[in-house]
């Protein structure tokens, strides 16, 4: 039987070192903050997310080696890194001095930030099936007119037999590191320089999200792309209890109210902590009061709101929210809760880390609040990524 073709060992070099002068960012332009990650990071992410294992190899500013090392080693846990030329094909060679014995090199500019992960794998896997040279791109749909010094037209190019590339382009190493040996000219093409050392190099199907953070323009553009579906959430919540027929206290928005009649409940029976503990947990998509502390659970029997608060507000921040602010509105004859109004908002707003309004209404004497049988609460929780 015939013994499978070993998997082709790949290199991918990520050119970093370009100055980024037109993104007028401060900064070199892989090192610029994107969405919460530098430039480089996201770019190094696309390649952790590759089928194969490459080698990597981050070409960057001789001042950001060790900034580079750190991003690397955090995605990556590895890899090597090259102090870049003044040139992109001077940065591209010395990223090449450090493959080893890799089949396969992949070259891609970090700029190309949020490059799909299967396009790397579309480009090794046309370089391994046909053995040359591959580069991702695009049709071009925008009609393309030849010009003269000061904008007069010449003629329309035929824009069927023009592709807009992109990066990764991939191709064979060896003829890659001979080809830069070889070259007589500095192109800021990898391709362009195989094709001047004879080698062939086909177009595979490249993707819209591999565009390259050049200016501002695109680094917004990058941003809206990283923005959260939903960067907001906002949830309702509503509690009732009715007084109780034995002697306890009364605890609304989790301050004790003395000489007046307690609520019925399975804890201290608060209906303003209860009715935003589910505003809370509707938003983050976390079920209800009922199904995360359970109303048989020995552990939260006369527990008072505070203790549900704190708990749901650490439950909606470890699913990655943060509360923005809450709204509750009080529905009942008693307490008489105004003299009291800023305190309970004062606490509240403690223990969740934001602001919390809360205010009181009666009914006009309709319904089970108006004939003074309990106290309702309806509570509205936004939430933010």
């Amino acid at each position: 039987m015939k013994e499978p073709a070993a998997a082709p060992r790949v290199a991918c070099i990520v050119v970093a070192a370009g100055s980024g002068t037109r993104l007028g960012a401060g900064a070199p332009k892989a090192f610029v903050a994107l969405a919460g990650r530098t430039i480089l990071e996201h770019a190094l992410h696309s390649v952790a997310g590759m089928s194969a294992e490459p080698h990597v190899v981050v070409v960057v500013p001789a001042d950001r080696v060790d900034e580079a090392r750190t991003v690397l080693d955090r995605v990556l846990s590895g890899g090597d890194i090259a102090v870049g030329g003044a040139t992109r094909q001077a940065s591209v060679a010395a990223g090449l001095a450090l493959i080893g014995d890799a089949d396969i090199v992949l070259v891609h500019d970090a700029a190309r930030a949020l490059t799909p992960s299967a396009l790397f794998d579309r480009v090794v896997d046309a370089v391994a099936a046909t053995g040359t040279g591959a580069i991702p791109g695009l049709p071009v749909s925008d009609t393309i007119k030849r010009t003269a010094a000061g904008g007069a037209i010449i003629d329309t190019v035929d824009r069927s037999q023009l592709a807009a590339v992109q990066t990764p382009q991939g191709f064979p190493a060896a003829e890659l590191v001979a080809a830069y040996g070889s070259a007589a000219r500095d192109v800021t093409d990898d391709a362009q320089l195989m094709a001047d050392a004879g080698h062939p190099v086909a177009v595979v199907e490249g993707d819209p999200l591999a565009f390259k953070v050049t200016t501002a323009w695109d680094l917004r553009r990058a941003e809206e792309l990283l923005r959260p579906a939903s960067a907001t959430r906002i949830g309702v919540g509503t509690d009732t209890h009715a007084f109780a027929d034995t002697d306890v206290p009364l605890w609304v928005a989790c301050l004790e109210w003395p000489g007046e009649r307690g609520l019925a409940g399975h804890s201290d029976g608060d209906p303003v902590a209860h009715a935003i503990v589910d505003a809370l947990l509707s938003a983050a998509g976390l079920g209800d009061i009922g199904t995360v502390f359970g109303t048989s659970d020995p552990r939260f029997a006369g527990a008072h709101g505070e203790v549900f608060l704190a708990e749901t507000r650490r439950l909606v921040e470890h699913a990655g929210w943060r509360v923005e602010n809450v709204s509750v509105q009080l529905i009942g004859n008693r307490p008489r809760f105004s003299p009291r109004k800023a305190e309970a908002e004062g606490l509240v707003s403690e223990l969740l880390g934001a602001p919390v309004a809360i205010t009181a209404t009666t009914t006009d004497g309709l319904g089970f609040t108006g004939r003074g049988e309990g106290i309702a609460a309806i509570a509205t929780a936004l939430l933010a990524r």
